[in-house]
């Protein structure tokens, strides 16, 4: 992308391979993931800007050095060769297959993330989860089960909603609802400990709302777009926690994506963890992968494969 805008400034261009840096080696990437988060650095209104001509991508599966890897990386994704931080670099066990380790490497990683490292759920409680037929979703669904939660999950049509309750969550949500605090309430019981939002605005609010008293929410999105504010007398009130969460934070510390990676490869040999099959891409329609995405087409892990 040699501008920021819509999925129209994604092209495909030959450009030379990335150089190792320090710490860093090539990928050659067979499948690079598509993320909300790339939206919105096509768009220009990330967390973190970028340097244009940019590469986007930050997720990608592929052989390094003899071994089958996944890696994380900060940017030059979507691409035959890209280079990545052999910190957050991960080998692949042989028993897992390709479409599991690059639906687990993001979106497995940031859901096990947030329930267990920023929401520290516990058996027996309610946890909200939004977007249970995406990425994130589909597996904080099943991971909340795996770690004893009541799941409520939030989707958009009665597809996704069906899906959601075939992973396990205990009760559905309509996102869309006009009335979605009081749904949630009486989904969730008045009981609702935790939940997971990242959608931003109104559907931010109805779900704090929905919170019990004490209750604990993680944002990990704003797909929406909206800026949301939460006022501190809010959160007096009612005592709730309201904490951020970005994945790369956790790109410097030496253990966490290994232990979460392994965690979650051990999940799916033990039956406990279903990983959908990946929506593929030609590497050429990354901007059709965008479109679909944005308009909440796709369901589960989005990839776009460079040899197609």
């Amino acid at each position: 992308m040699s501008s920021h805008g819509g999925p129209e400034v994604l092209r495909l261009t030959e450009v030379p391979e990335p150089e190792p840096t320090a710490g860093h080696h090539r990928v050659e990437v067979l499948q690079a993931g598509v993320n909300y988060a790339d939206l919105h650095v096509r768009e220009g209104d990330y967390l973190a800007g970028v340097t244009l001509p940019y590469v986007p991508g930050n997720e990608v599966m592929g052989y390094s050095d003899g071994r089958r890897v996944v890696a994380l990386t900060r940017g030059g994704g979507y691409a035959q060769v890209a280079l990545a931080h052999r910190r957050s670099t991960i080998a692949v066990p042989d028993d897992i297959d390709d479409a599991t380790a690059i639906s687990l490497t993001l979106q497995g990683n940031s859901a096990w993330h947030l329930l267990h490292t920023v929401l520290r759920i516990t058996p027996g409680e309610t946890v909200i989860v939004p977007a249970a037929a995406g990425g994130v979703g589909s597996l904080a669904v099943q991971l909340a089960k795996r770690a004893g939660a009541r799941v409520v999950a939030l989707a958009g049509t009665d597809a996704k909603r069906a899906l959601a309750l075939g992973l396990g969550a205990d009760a559905v949500v309509d996102s869309t609802s006009t009335s979605l605090a009081v749904d949630l309430k009486e989904a969730t019981r008045g009981a609702a400990a935790a939940a997971l939002e990242m959608t931003g605005g109104d559907t931010l609010h109805s779900t704090l709302e929905a919170l019990a008293p004490m209750g604990r929410m993680a944002v990990y999105g704003s797909v929406s777009g909206i800026e949301t504010t939460i006022t501190t007398r809010d959160l007096m009130a009612t005592g709730k926690t309201v904490s951020g969460f970005w994945l790369p934070l956790l790109f410097g510390h030496r253990t966490a994506l290994l232990d979460s990676m392994t965690d979650l490869f051990q999940a799916v040999r033990d039956g406990e963890l279903a990983v959908p099959a990946p929506t593929v891409y030609p590497l050429s329609e990354a901007a059709r992968a965008h479109e679909d995405m944005a308009a909440r087409r796709t369901t589960g892990k989005v990839v776009l494969d460079p040899a197609a």
